[in-house]
């Protein structure tokens, strides 16, 4: 097996990673892709033997069968070619059909890693020429735009200083994957970004493939399907797994660019101490209680303390390297009396060793300072041996970030500057960023919750009795607020800093959280060294985002919120749900509801003189408001953003986005740059606030267009798929949503009440679903409706729409999110899931509907976008899609027939059925890399 990845020729193998030309620049990639499957076929005859292998090809070999014929237009050779493959899969035992699966989904986990590989691979590349034009996105290419738009540095860096990102980790749904499978996939990473050193030898080689063929064997022996449903301290220590793998290390590199991109555009020399904060962390794992019972006052205890541990574990780290390599004499070079004083303060809190720490850093005063911080940090690896003379623990970021100063500012005075710019900068900027806390934990509940909770307390005060024991779930949230209080008192304040209210209907539900916080001793304003909790309502569904600017002019008016609004210096959050608002009124609806709300807001904001900020619920999928990232901040209303922005980064997309150093790098500066793009709109100030590509402004006829698309899709979608009771029955037989349990994907329940119902049903199953089944129906269902009814209305209808999808962003980025999901549909393989409805009039009376719509929208958006093909504007995308869908479509095969065993009762293992519908879940999921 060696040899798989030995170059005939370095400098063809060079010229490969500097190749800008599509056919060179892929080498690499396919090359990784046809060894790693190589060596998958290997481990499979290993572990299994010949006849899995020679299955997995022969069901590889009619999928790709069929896509050929039907791309031919041979109806008869693809039928045959789908016929031979169910009655394969038909005749499958249940063990054997799990293991087929797991076949096809590891082929994808490899795939998937060759594919994120690939995409470093290209990042590197990119800076290799110093002469190609920063790309859009970058921030580098941000600031260029800005500068040949006129702005001065000065203007650029005030820009800059207005830019604040937070991603906030999520977990729901969480990674599919288990922390086991993530750590052996990180390995393989690792080993395919080795294999691109140039040069290397046979030896070295072999010894790389050797190792993946390993790890590729360790990860076949692991168990991929949870035996168990993970806990939230388990969701907890996932998202944190990221800080250690990548943000840890990403961050002072991403500062390191900012200052870079600052320096190539404008000339400006800043060391990393002079830029803003641009970036801070948030979660909602551990805080987000609404409708998962298993987030308690005490799991929300526990993942404050496990953010704790994990930050200043790491500043003790940092502090230990700091010390072996800062080893700077008085007799050399000269220390600061200020530095000197404040380790003399140290040393007479601990005099028993005083003398002897002296002695060992005789001259050494940096090195001293710098052990007294890690005591300070909890570092049991001193000499200290009397926990009486211990020094206490830094009690807020300001005393970390003083001492960090006084060793910065001694450096500077006395000829260390450089030292100081590689050691210690990146630690305050560290500091800047994690505090002492490492993340804000938001705590979130539904306002119906709240509600209940105010009624049920208020009746015990208007009767004067002694009142009974509070509910179960009134006793919950006042215990939840009960533990805010104890954190921000005895804890870090800095730690829960926002609290959510899912389901906001009203002005009212923000002030009877608030009453609820105080009855709990929460002390919501702001003081000298608390910022506070501020209040953020959720308005998810369309109804709520029509009305939320009137209801917070209500509550920013209101006599009662005014006294703690002017303790937040008039600062404000809101937020505004995506994946609610789309399956409450489909994919036109929901995005032009969430833009309208988003400029109404910062309307009112302005007003009445409030610093809004807006938190965006973005899922990881575009039925859920997911998409590209700068694209999306981008297409933000002008003049409706600040520069500060939250956004959820939900689970399934974390590993995506933050596995590795590089990604999690790009993925920060993204959302940089687009921020600052979106503030300064420097493609406006070129043309003088003209018309002209992606501006950003919204012409009155545009605006008026999306106001028809949006009411007409909204009655469709309404009309065929909330509104219909046989949409929903087709829905639940015709997708795996019931085996999301089986999966054990997360913590939360798929439901909040339990109830069967489409109301009660979460956004996650919905679009995990249509998701799984290949219909992806909440991205586009009544799209196609919409644009089709404003062409037949409106004599210039077509060219309108053209031109809107040229220069206006949003309805650039809604519909290029539609072509992707559209893209990943397969109708083909929805009818195989159709066949499992078992009423055949019910199954006449839907599928024949949503194909229907589906065909339209297709049709539409080729005609909009003036291409022959889905996709034909994003080649790579095409590429994946292409030459995944025969590895996925056998995973298909085996779900249906598995689902459709276990509708018919049969006297097979019900655990067995579940762990290889679950084996099929993960692999889908992998191949299209959306879970839902």
């Amino acid at each position: 097996m060696a040899g798989l990845w030995q170059a005939r020729n370095w400098s063809e193998r060079l010229a490969e990673l500097q190749a800008a030309e599509t056919e060179l620049k892929e080498a690499p990639l396919r090359r990784d892709v046809r060894s790693l499957g190589t060596l998958l076929g290997e481990v499979l005859r290993e572990q299994v033997g010949d006849d899995l292998f020679e299955q997995v090809e022969t069901l590889r070999r009619l999928a790709t069968e069929r896509r050929e014929a039907e791309f031919q237009g041979d109806t008869a050779k693809a039928k045959s070619a789908l016929q031979q493959a169910l009655l394969l899969v038909h005749q499958l035992p249940v063990d054997r059909a799990y293991q087929l699966a797991r076949a096809f989904g590891f082929y994808f986990e490899l795939i998937n890693l060759a594919e994120t590989n690939h995409r470093k691979r290209r990042r590197l590349a990119g800076g290799l020429n110093p002469n190609a034009e920063p790309q859009r996105g970058s921030l580098q290419g941000t600031l260029r735009r800005m500068r040949k738009a006129g702005y001065t540095a000065d203007e650029a860096l005030a820009f800059l200083q207005a830019v604040c990102i937070t991603p906030v980790f999520t977990a729901h749904p969480t990674e599919v994957a288990r922390r086991s499978v993530i750590s052996k996939r990180r390995r393989i990473a690792t080993l395919l970004e080795e294999l691109d050193q140039i040069p290397q030898t046979a030896e070295a080689i072999a010894q790389r493939e050797d190792s993946l063929m390993a790890e590729i064997t360790g990860l076949w022996q692991t168990d991929d399907v949870r035996l168990q449903r993970p806990a939230v301290t388990d969701e907890v220590r996932m998202g944190l797994d990221y800080f250690h793998d990548s943000i840890f290390e990403t961050l002072p590199l991403l500062y390191g660019e900012v200052a870079n991109a600052l320096r190539h555009e404008y000339g400006l020399d800043l060391a990393l101490t002079e830029l803003p904060t641009l970036v801070n962390f948030g979660s909602w794992i551990g805080g987000d209680r609404d409708g998962n019972p298993f987030v308690t006052p005490e799991v929300t205890q526990e993942a404050l303390a496990m953010s704790r541990e994990v930050v200043w574990e790491h500043y003790r780290k940092r502090l230990i390297a700091a010390a072996q390599r800062i080893s700077s004499s008085t007799q050399q070079a000269a220390a600061n009396p200020a530095l000197e004083a404040a380790a003399n303060e140290y040393l007479s809190q601990m005099p028993g060793v005083a003398a002897e720490l002296r002695e060992r850093f005789l001259c050494e005063h940096l090195r001293l300072m710098l052990t007294c911080m890690m005591l300070r940090m909890g570092d049991t690896t001193t000499i200290v041996r009397d926990e009486h003379e211990a020094l206490p623990p830094y009690r807020n970021t300001e005393e970390f970030l003083r001492d960090l100063q006084l060793i910065r500012d001694s450096l500077t005075d006395n000829r260390g500057l450089r030292i100081a710019e590689e050691i210690i900068d990146p630690l305050i900027v560290e500091s800047r960023t994690y505090g002492l806390h490492l993340q804000t934990l938001d705590i979130r509940q539904h306002a119906k919750v709240h509600s209940a909770a105010v009624k049920e307390l208020s009746a015990w005060c208007e009767d004067g009795s002694l009142p009974p024991a509070p509910s179960p779930m009134t006793a919950e949230v006042i215990d939840t607020f009960r533990t805010v209080a104890t954190v921000k008192r005895d804890d870090d304040p800095m730690s829960i800093r926002q609290y959510i209210i899912s389901g906001a209907t009203s002005a009212d539900d923000v002030l009877k959280t608030l009453w609820l916080a105080r009855l709990g001793g929460v002390t919501a304003e702001k003081s000298e060294h608390d910022p506070g909790l501020l209040i953020a309502p959720l308005f998810e569904s369309i109804e709520d985002l029509e009305n939320a600017p009137a209801i917070c002019r209500q509550l920013w008016t209101s006599e009662a919120y005014a006294p703690l609004l002017e303790s937040w210096g008039r600062k404000q959050e809101v937020m505004l749900g995506y994946s609610d608002s789309n399956k409450d009124g489909g994919m036109i609806a929901s995005t032009w509801s969430i833009w309208k709300a988003h400029r109404a807001l910062y309307e009112v904001a302005r007003d009445c003189n409030v610093d809004l900020r807006l938190f965006h619920g973005r899922g990881g999928t575009v039925g859920r408001g997911g998409g590209p990232t700068h694209r999306a901040i981008y297409a933000q209303p002008l003049n409706s953003f600040n520069g500060e922005l939250r956004i959820t980064e939900q689970g399934e997309v974390l590993n995506f986005k933050y596995s590795d150093v590089v990604l999690a790098e790009r993925s920060l500066e993204l959302m940089i740059a687009a921020s600052l793009d979106a503030l300064a709109r420097p493609d406006s100030k070129a043309c003088g606030g003209c018309s002209a590509h992606l501006t950003g402004v919204a012409l009155p006829e545009w605006e008026q267009a999306m106001d028809s698309l949006s009411a007409w899709s909204f009655e469709q979608y309404r009309q065929d798929i909330l509104d219909n009771p046989d949409t929903f029955d087709y829905f639940q037989q015709a997708t795996p949503v019931a085996e999301l349990e089986h999966a054990r994907i997360g913590s939360r329940p798929a439901k909040r009440t339990g109830k069967r119902s489409l109301a009660d049903l979460r956004a996650i199953p919905w679009v995990f679903g249509w998701m799984q089944s290949r219909h992806t129906v909440p991205a586009w269902y009544g799209v196609g409706f919409a644009l089709e009814r404003f062409t037949r209305e409106h004599s210039d209808g077509l060219e309108q729409l053209q031109r809107m999808m040229k220069e206006f962003p949003l309805f650039l980025d809604m519909m290029r999110n539609v072509e992707s999901a559209l893209a990943k549909s397969d109708f083909g393989i929805a009818e195989l899931y159709a066949s499992l409805v078992k009423d055949q009039e019910l199954r006449d009376r839907v599928f024949p509907m949503l194909k229907e719509e589906f065909d339209r929208t297709r049709a539409m958006l080729l005609l909009i976008t003036q291409q022959a093909d889905l996709l034909s504007g994003n080649p790579v995308l095409a590429r994946s899609i292409r030459l995944r869908n025969p590895y996925v479509d056998p995973m298909s095969w085996i779900q249906v027939e598995l689902l459709r065993r276990k509708q018919a009762g049969t006297d097979q293992p019900e655990d067995a059925l579940n762990r290889a519908i679950t084996g099929t879940i993960n692999g889908i999921s992998a191949g299209l890399r959306n879970t839902g």
